[in-house]
């Protein structure tokens, strides 16, 4: 199942057909809590968001997050923490991706804390990658930032400030930068990180979308890394969350592991097909001329910003019927012309079925 997954993403995916000479492979990683019952083989007590005293196994996920793909999701027992499952999720990205020692050095890894111990990110930099994330230890991040001289407040998050650890990193197998990152908690004390990151001030301001004149002002450079870990959150925490919603990945639960394994091998390949389906019926429709405004383009998006759920609810779940001809072959799909999308997707489908030489019309149902 995973080398047929492979295959099909290499036929049909961005992330394998990126152009690493042009721009970053930008790649997230993650860990997510699925539930499971008391006999389920290697579940376990572990952390689930928002369910106490709950035992369940986890699931680690590779994200190339310009695309939206899932290129690797793996299945670990409930304990185990993106500290033990970075290296066999990477390993098996690399594989699926067929990355080079040239790809890799444009391959940007980020993390979280889960992530960013000292051997975890040694072995990244030994590989090749480049790292963007939070450093492990809590104890050093509070040693750290007792070398920052001076504090950046962030406009974009009240009460949180940014600084460079002035101290060297002499424990990374490569030139790192470490940037600390502070917030007031409710206490009143200082809640601090350390983020750690391979790139250049330059590139990172380019990931951010900032002015290149940016790179003068070292305030904006500062807040361009924080920014750059912040987008994070929009990427592989944001996949989880569209799965569990629109999948309902979290409410099929198998005893055996293997048979786990199998259902999110199944979820992953979904979830893909989602994302080149909505690229597939998202092809620009012309307006009718009395639409048309000279203003704006004579086009329009059917689906600009549908995710899974709403694919899965109100694309997927389309009414029509299916015409064959004497021979078994499909020949027309008719959509329920009443249905709220028909009329939007028609363009789209016929772009896209043109080659198989099936008609789309719209119809009674």
């Amino acid at each position: 199942m995973e080398q047929a997954l492979d295959s099909i993403y290499r036929q049909h995916s961005h992330g394998y057909q990126h152009d690493y000479t042009r721009d970053w492979q930008l790649l997230d990683v993650d860990m997510s809590g699925m539930p499971c019952g008391p006999k389920a083989a290697f579940g376990s007590p572990g952390y689930f968001a928002k369910q106490r005293n709950r035992r369940g196994r986890q699931v680690g996920r590779r994200l190339p997050t310009r695309y939206g793909e899932v290129v690797v999701d793996r299945l670990f027992d409930g304990k185990t923490q993106l500290a033990k499952a970075l290296q066999p999720l990477m390993e098996a990205a690399e594989q699926t991706l067929a990355l080079d020692e040239r790809q890799r050095q444009r391959t940007l890894v980020r993390l979280d804390a889960g992530g960013g111990s000292v051997d975890d990110v040694n072995w990244l930099l030994s590989q090749g990658y480049q790292v963007h994330g939070k450093d492990y230890s809590t104890s050093r991040a509070q040693r750290l930032a007792q070398s920052v001289s001076v504090w950046v407040d962030d406009p974009k998050v009240e009460g949180r400030q940014v600084g460079w650890v002035r101290l060297p990193a002499s424990e990374y197998v490569r030139p790192v930068r470490r940037l600390a990152v502070r917030c007031r908690k409710a206490n009143g004390q200082w809640g601090v990180g350390v983020l750690i990151s391979t790139m250049a001030p330059a590139e990172v301001l380019a990931l951010t979308q900032q002015a290149p004149v940016s790179n003068s002002d070292p305030a904006s450079v500062r807040l361009s890394y924080v920014s750059l870990y912040d987008q994070r959150g929009g990427g592989v925490e944001t996949s989880f969350k569209g799965d569990h919603q629109g999948l309902g990945s979290t409410t099929r639960s198998k005893k055996r592991f293997a048979a786990q394994q199998m259902v999110i091998l199944l979820g992953s390949l979904a979830h893909n097909v989602i994302v080149w389906a909505h690229e597939w019926l998202n092809a620009p429709a012309p307006l009718e001329p009395e639409q048309a405004q000279p203003t704006r383009p004579s086009c329009r998006e059917p689906l600009p910003h549908y995710g899974p759920l709403r694919m899965v609810r109100d694309v997927f779940h389309m009414s029509g019927f299916l015409r064959w001809d004497a021979c078994g072959h499909l020949v027309e799909i008719v959509l329920n012309q009443d249905a709220l999308l028909a009329r939007r997707l028609l363009f789209s489908l016929r772009q896209l079925l043109a080659p198989m030489h099936v008609a789309i019309n719209l119809g009674q149902t």
